[in-house]
């Protein structure tokens, strides 16, 4: 999920330097582009495909659900990678799960656990609105479709249910 990147960058000598050593002018190169600005570790958030995480579900639309890991917001999954069957309920504004009769609903500031299916790089935009939402460099497509993926109340161990029963007799 996290990397460390080794980043490398090509530095120009300017010719009014050639008169001082070499290292020193590449020293004092690094110095204006680098000191203060950037550290040289740098941790990515960058998950692989097929990786299970759990977010929390922020919005519901017809277009499916929004998720949040709490540090990273852009997280969709679309209606066609919900359990099946699923629908809209647009009166509550929420996705419910047909599961062999019982509505299962997704509500709002629940766990999801969800499975990457894509990542997407957006190019940078020019020039922005000024009421758009801010620009997210990567997006998340999810999906919740399978066993052991979408709230994670759904699938609460019932061993642990046994257990339990088996401790009070």
């Amino acid at each position: 999920m996290f990397f460390l990147s080794l980043l490398e960058h090509t530095i120009r000598i300017p010719a009014q330097t050639l008169n001082i050593r070499l290292d020193i002018a590449i020293f004092q190169e690094l110095q204006k582009l680098f000191v203060d600005k950037i550290n040289f570790r740098l941790i990515m958030f960058r998950p692989f495909i097929g990786e299970v995480l759990v977010g929390k579900l922020k919005k519901s639309d017809k277009s499916g659900i929004y998720l949040s890991l709490g540090f990273f917001d852009d997280i969709h999954v679309p209606e066609h990678h919900l359990q099946q069957p699923s629908t809209f309920d647009e009166k509550e504004n929420v996705w419910k799960w047909d599961y062999d009769g019982a509505e299962l609903f997704l509500d709002l500031d629940e766990e999801v656990r969800f499975r990457v299916t894509q990542l997407k790089y957006p190019p940078i935009p020019l020039e922005q609105e000024n009421d758009a939402k801010p620009f997210a460099p990567m997006e998340i497509i999810g999906d919740i479709n399978g066993s052991g993926l979408g709230l994670v109340s759904w699938w609460a161990d019932d061993g642990d249910a046994e257990a339990e029963e088996d401790a009070d007799n």
